[in-house]
C-alpha cells in the first residue's frame, strides 16, 4: 500500500509541474538520449558490430515497439492502405531509413561522434533550402524573416564547411596524447628518420582520406534526412496517422536492409552477439534512439510546436562532445568549436525567421478575415437601415 501511495503522490507531483517546464525537461532528456546514441553507435563499430546488422536489429526493435501503439491508438483515424500509399512508404523508408542510417554509420566509422553530431545541426537549414527549391517554403528577401532564414542557411553551410576542412589546434585533450601508442609507426618496423618521415606522411594521408570519405558519407546522411523530412509533409496530409506512417516506414526500411545484408553480409557470425556490450548498443539504438525518442518528440511537437523542438538540437553537440571525451577519449579541436558555433548561430537565425514568418502570416490572415467581416457588417447595417425606413418620405405621406 505504501508503494501505491508513493507512486500516486509522485504522479501528482509531476502533474503539478507546469507543462512548459515538463517540455523543457523532456527535450533535454531527448537530446541526452540522441547524444548517447552517437557515442553508443561509435562504440558498437569499435567492437566490430556489422554496419548492416546494426540497423536491421535497431529497426526490428523500433518496429516491435511502435506497432502496438500504432494499431490500437490510430484504429479510427488510419486511412485504408492502397498501392499508392505503399509506394510512398517504400520511398520514405529508402530515403529516411536505408540511406539515412546507412550513410550515418559509414560516416561515423570514418569520423567521430562529435563531428557527426555537429554536422547534423545543418539538417534544419538544408531542409529549409530543399523546401524553398521545391516551392514548399516561401522566402521573401524584402522582410526580416526571409533575410534571417537566408543568413541562417549560409551560416550553417559555413559551419559545416569549417568542421569538414579545418581541424586547428587541440583545445582540450582528456589524456596526454604523447603517451599514446602509434600502431601505424610500430608496424613500419624501422626507427630511422627517413622511414619515420615516410610513415608520418602515410599516416597523415590516410587520416585525411578517411576523414574526407567520412565527411562525404555524413553529408549524404544529412541530405537524406532532410529529404525525408520534406517528403513526409505531403504524405502526412493524405495519411494523418503519424505512428502508422512511422511503423510502415520502419517496416519497409527493415525489409530493404535485410535485402542488402543478404547480398553484402556473408559472415553468419556477424548476426550473433559476441558480448553484452554489443547487445546493449543494439538495445539502446532500438529502444531509446528510435522507440522512446520518437514518442517523446511527438508529444513535445504536439504541446510546444516544431520550432520549440528544433531549437534544442544544438544542445546535442555539446552533450556529445562531453560524452565522447569521457567515454572514448576524444580531443576537442578549435575547428570543431568554430564550426559548431557557426551552425548554432545559423540554426537559431533560421528558427527565428520561421517564428517571425508565422507572426506575419497570422497578421495577414487576421487582416484578410477582418476586411470581409467589416464589409458584411456595413452591408447588413445598410440593409437594416433601408428596411426600417418607410418606402415613401414623410413629405410624400403628408401630401
Amino acid at each position: 500500500m505504501a508503494d501505491v501511495g508513493g507512486s500516486t503522490s509522485s504522479g501528482r507531483m509531476w502533474c503539478s509541474v507546469p507543462e512548459r517546464f515538463q517540455l523543457h525537461l523532456a527535450m533535454l532528456a531527448l537530446q541526452f538520449g540522441y547524444a548517447g546514441f552517437h557515442v553508443v553507435s561509435r562504440a558498437a563499430l569499435n567492437m566490430g558490430v556489422s554496419k548492416l546488422v546494426f540497423p536491421v536489429y535497431r529497426n526490428t526493435i523500433a518496429l516491435l515497439l511502435l506497432l502496438p501503439f500504432a494499431y490500437f491508438l490510430e484504429k479510427k483515424e488510419r486511412p485504408a492502405l492502397t498501392l499508392n500509399f505503399v509506394l510512398q512508404f517504400f520511398l520514405l523508408a529508402l530515403v529516411g531509413i536505408t540511406a539515412n542510417q546507412g550513410f550515418y554509420l559509414l560516416g561515423l566509422e570514418n569520423t567521430s561522434p562529435t563531428f557527426a553530431s555537429a554536422i547534423q545541426n545543418s539538417v534544419p537549414a538544408i531542409t529549409f533550402l530543399m523546401a524553398a527549391l521545391l516551392r514548399i517554403e516561401k522566402v521573401r528577401i524584402n522582410r526580416r524573416d526571409g533575410i534571417a532564414k537566408v543568413l541562417g542557411t549560409i551560416c550553417c553551410v559555413a559551419g559545416a564547411s569549417v568542421i569538414t576542412l579545418y581541424n586547428g589546434p587541440v583545445i582540450y585533450s582528456p589524456a596526454p596524447h604523447l603517451n599514446r601508442p602509434a600502431p601505424m609507426f610500430v608496424s613500419l618496423g624501422d626507427a630511422r628518420a627517413k622511414n619515420w618521415t615516410l610513415g608520418c606522411i602515410y599516416l597523415i594521408g590516410h587520416c585525411l582520406k578517411s576523414c574526407a570519405l567520412g565527411c562525404i558519407y555524413l553529408i549524404g546522411h544529412c541530405l537524406s534526412w532532410s529529404g525525408w523530412l520534406v517528403l513526409q509533409a505531403p504524405v502526412l496530409k493524405k495519411y494523418p496517422a503519424r505512428l502508422s506512417v512511422t511503423s510502415y516506414t520502419c517496416f519497409f526500411g527493415l525489409i530493404q536492409f535485410l535485402i542488402i545484408a543478404a547480398f553484402m553480409e556473408r559472415d553468419p557470425q556477424a548476426w550473433i552477439f559476441q558480448s553484452g556490450g554489443e547487445l546493449f548498443t543494439i538495445l539502446y539504438a532500438g529502444v531509446v534512439a528510435s522507440g522512446i525518442a520518437f514518442a517523446v518528440q511527438i508529444w513535445c511537437i504536439d504541446r510546444g510546436g516544431p520550432v520549440f523542438v528544433a531549437v534544442y538540437q544544438p544542445v546535442q553537440t555539446l552533450v556529445v562532445a562531453i560524452m565522447a571525451s569521457i567515454a572514448l577519449g576524444e580531443e576537442f579541436y578549435l575547428g570543431g568549436i568554430i564550426g559548431a558555433v557557426l551552425i548554432i548561430i545559423g540554426l537559431y537565425l533560421v528558427l527565428w525567421g520561421k517564428s517571425e514568418e508565422k507572426k506575419f502570416l497570422a497578421l495577414e490572415k487576421a487582416a484578410i478575415q477582418s476586411t470581409p467581416e467589416h464589409g458584411i457588417s456595413r452591408a447588413q447595417t445598410h440593409i437594416k437601415t433601408s428596411l426600417t425606413q418607410p418606402l415613401l418620405p414623410s413629405s410624400t405621406e403628408n401630401v
